[in-house]
């Protein structure tokens, strides 16, 4: 197909796309709700921070003091972060089981995890419902992203994995007007009830997406291979050799050099995640208040500041696919990087900080949420790396390895924050992660001109 199009694109033919069926579009549609309402219970925690902790603090015999606020807050991100990097266990469930009901069981999960934290009474329950609940939320990406690579055609599904992406941010903005309506009306708990709407989603997906085609043969592949393997021992009268694990194989050969270059890149890109788009609630509200705003109108500034972030995101989310065909997966995802750091540095390192700094610091999210769409690159790039019976465990891995990097900088984050008495500088201070980043990119493998592996 890639030989195709490149020829009639060659001879002055303009080469057209190939349609979509009816199913690879419902199987988008509803892998995208699901990535969006994930989007959705992802942020709600960063928009309710602050007044639920408030609460639960004083219930848990501790002080809600600024520095407790912001270190209890970050433990609690921290813990969310580790569930994420549990959700690891979900790429060998999909590679053995499928992506659909895979994917609706991480979806059901996160759910009922979510809704659940409305009814916490003191901080350790509600990080207990948080870290169950990221084990859930982690799996969506992976599961989403690779069943989108595996049921588009080759000249569609780069294009794909940006659309996908939008959806999370997204949720980022419907999680910011349930925050600017029910959020402000009726509490933090309401907000977390919201969270339960994904479970009808789970029961939909499993009833109404069929697995991707890719997938089925690769199955019926190893279906096939393994049978052959037992008549052989039957035959030999000697034990069937099985096949290595999934897990086992993304370390061997030259997927080696993958997924240790991946893993790490995506940790990078989960620590600028999280200082830009976490911590924006607080910081508004922070600046809000130090302007004298009154409640209502700081909860409404922080909804206003996730949508601004929300639909730069989107943006960057797809434009980054395009530059990724044009300068490759590598150069894009520098592009990215360095936008990233800069951009941290100005809202956090120097706006935070300034006397009237709420208006530049509002317009600075602008800026972290459009080169926050580095996430659009790594959903079109990693499936590019692995053949498909890895490929789920390969992108679960590579995005867990990532967020458990980023737990273990929102401890540290934390410790800063305590001992900083504010959250500025230890957030601007993640900006160093991009330069490691870059440093990272040249060792990683280029698919630029790469299909699909079988």
């Amino acid at each position: 197909m890639q030989k195709a199009i490149a020829a009639a694109s060659a001879g002055g033919i303009k080469a057209r796309r190939t349609p979509l069926t009816r199913e690879q579009i419902g199987g988008f549609w509803a892998v995208y709700l699901g990535w969006v309402l994930d989007g959705v219970d992802s942020v709600i925690y960063a928009l309710v921070l602050v007044p639920a902790l408030t609460e639960l603090l004083p219930n848990s015999g501790i002080a809600a003091t600024p520095g407790n606020l912001g270190m209890y807050g970050s433990i609690l991100f921290a813990l969310f972060l580790i569930g994420w990097g549990l959700s690891f266990i979900w790429g060998p469930l999909a590679d053995r089981f499928g992506r659909v009901r895979t994917l609706a069981a991480s979806i059901l999960i996160y759910s009922v995890f979510t809704g659940a934290a409305a009814f916490a009474h003191n901080v350790w329950e509600l990080a207990a419902f948080r870290l169950i609940a990221g084990i859930g939320v982690g799996g969506e990406w992976a599961l989403a992203g690779t069943y989108v690579a595996e049921s588009w055609p080759e000249d569609r599904r780069k294009m794909g994995a940006g659309y996908l992406q939008t959806g999370y941010y997204l949720g980022f903005f419907l999680a910011a007007w349930l925050n600017y309506t029910i959020g402000a009306t009726y509490g933090w708990r309401a907000m977390f009830l919201c969270g339960l709407a994904p479970a009808l989603l789970a029961i939909f997906t499993v009833l109404k997406v069929k697995e991707p085609g890719q997938w089925r043969k690769a199955a019926n592949r190893t279906t096939n291979a393994a049978a052959d393997a037992r008549a052989d021992a039957t035959a030999d009268e000697a034990p069937a050799t099985t096949a290595s694990s999934p897990l086992r194989v993304i370390f061997t050969g030259a997927l080696l050099r993958r997924t240790v270059t991946s893993a790490a890149l995506v940790g990078v890109a989960i620590v600028g995640l999280w200082a830009g788009s976490v911590y924006e609630a607080s910081a508004v509200v922070t600046l809000a208040t130090r302007a004298g705003i009154d409640h209502m109108g700081t909860v409404r500034l922080a909804s206003i500041g996730a949508a601004i972030l929300s639909l730069a995101t989107v943006a960057g989310c797809l434009v980054a696919p395009w530059l990724a065909e044009r300068i490759g997966r590598r150069a894009a995802l520098g592009v990215y990087f360095a936008g990233m750091a800069a951009s941290i540095v100005i809202a956090f390192g120097w706006a935070f900080y300034l006397p009237n700094g709420l208006g530049l610091f509002m317009a600075s999210l602008a800026l972290l949420g459009f080169f926050g769409g580095n996430f659009a690159i790594f959903s079109l790039w990693l499936p590019e790396q692995y053949p498909t019976r890895v490929r789920a465990t390969a992108f679960a891995f590579n995005a867990s390895v990532g967020r458990f990097i980023g737990a273990g900088v929102n401890f540290l984050l934390a410790a800063a924050i305590h001992w900083q008495g504010s959250l500025g500088v230890p957030v601007a201070w993640t900006a160093a992660a991009f330069a490691i980043g870059m440093l990272i990119l040249p060792f990683a493998v280029e698919t630029r001109h790469d299909t699909l592996p079988e």
